[in-house]
C-alpha cells in the first residue's frame, strides 16, 4: 500500500466518524448531559484528514506524518487526544517507509497503540485504548499468513468488534448503562470507513462539518429547519419471554425493529445482547418508535433530543473565539500571563477580572481543540503562560498543546472546574519563582469543594442513586450525591451537603435555567441555615450546569 491509498483511507475513516457522530455521542454512560465523544473525534480526525489530503507525495510515510501533525493539533476532549496519540505512534511505526506490506501495517498499529498508552496516566481496559490494542492484535494474527491489505482489515474489525462487544465487562458503568464504548466504537467506525474507502473507485471528497465565517458555507453544514428526522431517540428495551408476547409476533427482535424504525428515520442502530436491546433512531415522530417497541417489552433510559436545537447551538459555539485583554501597543512581555476556559459569559468576565489573559469558550460538552489552545497561548503578551482547562475532558488537551508550543514556557495546572480556576486565579503571583506559584495553585485548587446542578438525561441507577429522566441531580467533585424532582430542592440540599463537611466561603454561580432572584433565595437560604457562611453571588450564564457551587 502507497500513500496515495493511505491518504484515500484516512479521508474515508473521517466520514464514516462524522456520519456516526450523534449514535456515538449517545453511548453516553453518565446521566448528565455531556456526551461529546462523537464530536471530539470527528473533528480530530477530521483534522488529520486534511493534512493528510494537502500532500500529493505518495510516500506512506510523509502521509502518516502529515495525518499525524493535523491529528495532535485538532484534538479535542481526551478522546481526541487518545485519538491523535494513535495517529502519531502509527506514524512513527511507518518512519522511513515509501510504502507498507500487511506486515508493516501491523508493526505500525502495535506502536499506535502503545503511544497511546503511554499517554494516559492511568490506562482504563474498556475503554478506546483497549480497541487500539485490539487493533494491533488483530492485524498481527492474520499479517504472518495473509499479505492482501483488503482481508486483513476485514479480519481486524471483525476481531476488534468482538472485543468491542466485551467491554462491558470490563468496565462496570459501561454494563450498568446497557452500552459499549463510544470511543472504541468510534475506532472500529474509522476503521471500516477506511476499508470501505479502500474499496471505492475514483476519489473521495472530504465531509465538513463546521460553517465557515462570512458568506461561505460548509459542505457538512445542515440548515437545521432542513433537517428531516429532527428527533433523536434513544432508549433500552427490555425483552419480555417469548411466551408473553403476543401470538404470531416475529422472533427475531432485532431485525424487526431495524425494519420498521428504517421505514419512519434514519441513524438506526439496534443492538441486542442478553434480553437486552440497545435502540438509537433519528425521527419525526419518537412516538411511533417507542410505541412499536413496547410490543416486545418494557422501556428503559428513554431520551429524546431536538437536533434542530442543539445543531443551532453547535453553530453559536463555533463562531466563538478565544478572547484576549489586548496589551497597549509595543507594550513589553509580561513575566507570566493565564489563559483559561470558560463556558458562559459571566464566567468568562470573572476569570478577565481576576486576572486572566485570555478566556477560551468552552467546557462540558465544548471542549477546545490543541490548536485553538495554542492559539491562545500565543495571543498571550507574556514569556510563560500557565493554563487552566477547568474541566477533566481538557486537561489532556492543554497539555498537549503545552508541549507543542516552542516559544514560551507553558504550565498546566489541572483545575477540573471553573470554582478551582477562581482559586488559582485569585492566588496568582507573578513576582514570585514559578514553581512557588505552581505549587500555590495546587494548594488552593485542592482546599476548593465544587458542587454543581444539572438535569438527568436518562433513567439509570448510579452510586446507589434511583435516577429518573429530567431530575435534578446534584454532583459533588464530579460525582451524583443526590438526585430531587425539584431545581431548588436539588440546590439547597447540594449545598446543605457540602457545608456540613465544613468551609465558610461560599460562591454561587447561576446558569442557564437559574434567575437572579432564585439565586438570591439560595443565597439566603444558605446564610439562614448556615450564619457563619459568606455568601457571594454571580450571574455566569453557563450551559449544562443550573449553578456551579464552590465551598472552601
Amino acid at each position: 500500500m502507497d500513500g496515495n491509498a493511505l491518504r484515500k483511507m484516512i479521508i474515508g475513516g473521517a466520514n464514516e466518524l462524522i456520519r456516526n457522530i450523534n449514535p456515538l455521542n449517545a453511548l453516553n454512560v453518565f446521566p448528565v448531559p455531556d456526551g461529546d465523544t462523537g464530536t471530539n473525534m470527528s473533528h480530530t480526525v477530521l483534522a488529520a484528514a486534511k493534512e493528510a489530503a494537502k500532500q500529493s507525495n505518495p510516500n506512506i510515510a510523509d502521509i502518516a506524518k502529515a495525518a499525524s501533525n493535523g491529528a495532535l493539533r485538532g484534538a479535542r476532549g481526551n478522546s481526541g487526544v487518545i485519538l491523535s496519540q494513535l495517529f502519531r505512534g502509527f506514524a512513527k511505526g511507518l518512519e522511513g517507509k515509501s510504502t507498507a506490506t500487511s506486515m508493516d501495517l501491523a508493526d505500525a498499529l502495535s506502536k499506535s497503540s502503545e503511544m497511546a498508552y503511554k499517554a494516559v496516566m492511568k490506562p482504563k481496559e474498556g475503554t478506546m485504548l483497549t480497541i487500539g490494542r485490539a487493533f494491533a492484535e488483530g492485524a498481527h494474527e492474520i499479517a504472518y499468513e495473509e499479505k492482501d491489505i483488503e482481508k486483513c482489515l476485514e479480519f481486524v474489525i471483525k476481531h476488534s468488534n468482538d472485543v468491542l462487544a466485551k467491554t462491558p465487562d470490563m468496565l462496570p458503568a459501561l454494563k450498568e448503562a446497557g452500552v459499549v464504548d463510544s470511543g472504541g466504537m468510534g475506532l472500529v467506525c474509522f476503521l471500516q470507513g477506511a476499508l470501505d474507502a479502500m474499496r471505492t473507485e475514483g476519489d473521495i471528497d472530504l465531509l465538513d462539518i463546521t460553517a465557515q465565517s462570512g458568506e461561505a458555507v460548509a459542505a457538512g453544514y445542515i440548515d437545521p429547519a432542513s433537517i428531516v428526522f429532527p428527533y433523536c431517540t434513544e432508549f433500552l428495551l427490555e425483552l419480555a419471554p417469548p411466551e408473553k408476547r403476543k401470538p404470531g409476533m416475529s422472533t427475531d427482535v432485532e431485525q424487526t425493529l431495524k425494519t420498521y424504525l428504517s421505514n419512519i428515520g434514519d441513524s438506526v442502530v439496534v443492538i441486542e445482547d442478553a434480553g437486552l436491546v440497545k435502540v438509537h433512531v433519528h425521527t419525526g415522530d419518537p412516538g411511533k418508535a417507542l410505541q412499536n417497541a413496547l410490543q416486545f417489552g418494557e422501556l428503559h433510559d428513554i431520551k429524546i433530543d431536538n437536533m434542530r436545537e442543539q445543531h443551532t447551538g453547535m453553530l453559536d459555539f463555533s463562531a466563538k473565539a478565544a478572547v484576549p485583554v489586548a496589551p497597549a501597543k509595543n507594550e513589553p512581555p509580561k513575566p507570566l500571563g493565564i489563559v483559561t476556559v470558560a463556558a458562559g459569559m459571566g464566567i468568562r468576565d470573572l476569570f478577565l477580572g481576576l486576572g486572566a489573559d485570555v478566556c477560551i469558550e468552552g467546557g462540558q460538552s465544548m471542549n477546545p481543540s490543541t490548536d485553538e489552545i495554542i492559539e491562545a497561548i500565543a495571543q498571550t503578551n507574556a514569556e510563560r503562560v500557565i493554563v487552566l482547562p477547568n474541566n477533566k475532558n481538557i486537561v489532556l488537551t492543554a497539555q498537549q498543546a503545552a508541549k507543542l508550543t516552542k516559544d514560551k514556557e507553558v504550565y498546566v495546572v489541572p483545575t477540573l472546574s471553573v470554582p478551582q480556576g477562581m482559586a488559582c486565579l485569585v492566588v496568582n503571583a507573578d513576582t514570585i519563582p514559578i514553581e512557588e506559584n505552581l505549587e500555590g495553585m495546587e494548594e488552593a485548587m485542592a482546599a476548593v469543594q465544587t458542587g454543581q446542578i444539572t438535569s438527568a438525561v436518562r433513567d439509570t441507577v448510579i452510586n446507589g442513586l434511583t435516577i429518573t429522566e429530567s431530575d435534578t441531580l446534584g454532583l459533588y467533585n464530579g460525582d451524583i450525591v443526590l438526585t430531587e424532582q425539584s431545581l431548588q430542592d436539588g440546590v439547597q440540599n447540594l449545598c446543605a451537603y457540602m457545608l456540613d463537611k465544613g468551609g465558610d466561603i461560599v460562591t454561587v454561580i447561576h446558569g442557564e435555567g437559574a434567575s437572579a432572584e432564585s439565586a438570591d433565595e439560595l443565597a439566603a437560604f444558605i446564610t439562614k441555615k448556615y450564619p457563619h457562611a459568606e455568601v457571594e453571588v454571580y450571574e455566569g450564564g453557563q450551559p449544562i450546569y443550573t449553578y456551579i457551587i464552590s465551598v472552601e
